[in-house]
């Protein structure tokens, strides 16, 4: 069941309302002389996490991905080559 609450609420307790809506992915709308006035929801992604977590195990390593790929001594740059 979606939570209501009044406008003048929202506006004492207006941060840590967010931080519940966050926290349980509970709706609430806000009402004003008992008429909606606006609606929060939770974010679209809060049930996954951050969207970059629907990538986590899809990456494989295949080689060195920190070392040079060429030995330095193999630059032209080193050898006064430009």
């Amino acid at each position: 069941q979606m939570e209501s609450i009044n406008v003048s609420e929202f506006k004492a307790r207006c941060l840590s309302i967010l931080d519940e809506v966050a926290r349980t992915g509970k709706t609430i709308t806000i009402c004003k002389r008992g008429k909606p006035l606006a609606r929060i929801v939770p974010p679209a992604y809060s049930k996954l996490g951050y969207p970059q977590e629907t990538l986590r195990g899809t990456l494989t390593i295949v080689g060195d991905i920190v070392s040079p790929v060429m030995d330095p001594e193999d630059w032209s740059a080193n050898r006064g080559v430009l």
